[in-house]
């Protein structure tokens, strides 16, 4: 005969196995996800950081408080790029790297954190396909050098990279310096761009922005020439 308290105190334990399970966590995962999408598309945050955000603060602390709030948009999808612009603009190019660099590691740790803790359970039983199995293969054996080559050449979606990552068996310090090193030459030139975007004339501006079109036609060109493999993978 079974014992009622015992029955009794079992169902908050099954309660709570249910809601640690991979597919719970993963969806939760995907609402948070998506109402931090939601908020980005109703609210435009990109907007206040562009428009001189945050008010009344200056020096080290207004470059504090940007990168916070980058690397929370940026784990909420705004693109980065928006972000390097607005960070070149705001404190000039040096600070403004500053700033968005710190962000994007920020980002990128934040987005990384969760799809490591809400979404990998339920992920990894799901790669099955020969070229998922390769590229988690590459994440999770080459960590580091893979994640920055993906940071070097612009093309994959920063949140794109920082799931599939999280997903795969990198380790997180391995990530976070790769983002880092990695995200640095094309940083550089949008804060740089943003610093001179009053004077679209001056060298400084040109070659910025010379260097984000090489640098994305590079990384369609590496596309393209790979297509092949994917196929046949």
């Amino acid at each position: 005969m079974h014992d009622p308290a015992t029955q009794t105190l079992g169902l908050p334990v099954r309660a709570a196995r249910a809601l640690l399970s991979p597919w719970c966590r993963f969806a939760l995962l995907v609402v948070l996800l998506a109402c931090a999408a939601t908020a980005v598309v109703l609210y435009e945050p990109q907007r206040l950081l562009a428009d001189g955000w945050p008010p009344r603060v200056s020096g080290g602390a207004a470059v504090v408080l940007f990168a916070v709030a980058y690397g929370l948009c940026t784990s909420a999808f705004v693109p980065r790029p928006i972000l390097n612009l607005a960070a070149g603009a705001l404190f000039g190019s040096q600070f403004g790297l500053v700033a968005a660099l710190s962000g994007t590691v920020l980002g990128g740790g934040i987005a990384f954190c969760l799809g490591r803790l809400l979404g990998q359970d339920a992920l990894r039983p799901l790669l099955r396909a020969r070229w998922l199995a390769a590229a988690d293969h590459q994440f999770s054996s080459h960590g580091f050098r893979s994640m920055l080559a993906v940071r070097l050449f612009p093309g994959i979606p920063f949140a794109a990279a920082n799931y599939c990552a999280a997903v795969s068996r990198m380790r997180l310090l391995s990530f976070l310096l790769a983002t880092g090193l990695g995200s640095i030459p094309n940083t550089a030139a949008y804060a740089i761009a943003g610093s001179r975007a009053a004077s679209p004339t001056s060298p400084a501006f040109l070659i910025a922005m010379g260097f984000i079109a090489i640098s994305g036609l590079t990384a369609l060109a590496v596309a393209w020439h790979k297509r092949g493999r994917l196929r046949l993978k």
